[in-house]
């Protein structure tokens, strides 16, 4: 839980075009030696593998086919 908390507040604060994965190895290689059973140190190891893939939500707005006038069709 709040590790998880912690880590998204600092991965929205990075600035744009930062390589996230870079400033991960930085945390890790800095901190978890030194604190080698810390909570973070697995949200951060968790933070380099790869993301999900991505798959589409079901329900009834995943299957509507919007007309060019952007309203929904029902």
């Amino acid at each position: 839980g709040e590790c998880r908390s912690i880590f998204l507040d600092w991965a929205l604060s990075l600035a744009p075009g930062t390589d996230t994965a870079e400033a991960l190895r930085a945390l890790l290689a800095t901190y978890a030696a030194v604190h080698p059973g810390h909570p973070m140190n697995p949200v951060l190891e968790a933070g380099l593998g790869a993301a999900p893939q991505a798959m589409r939500r079901g329900g009834r707005m995943g299957r509507s086919v919007r007309p060019q006038d952007g309203r929904r069709a029902d």
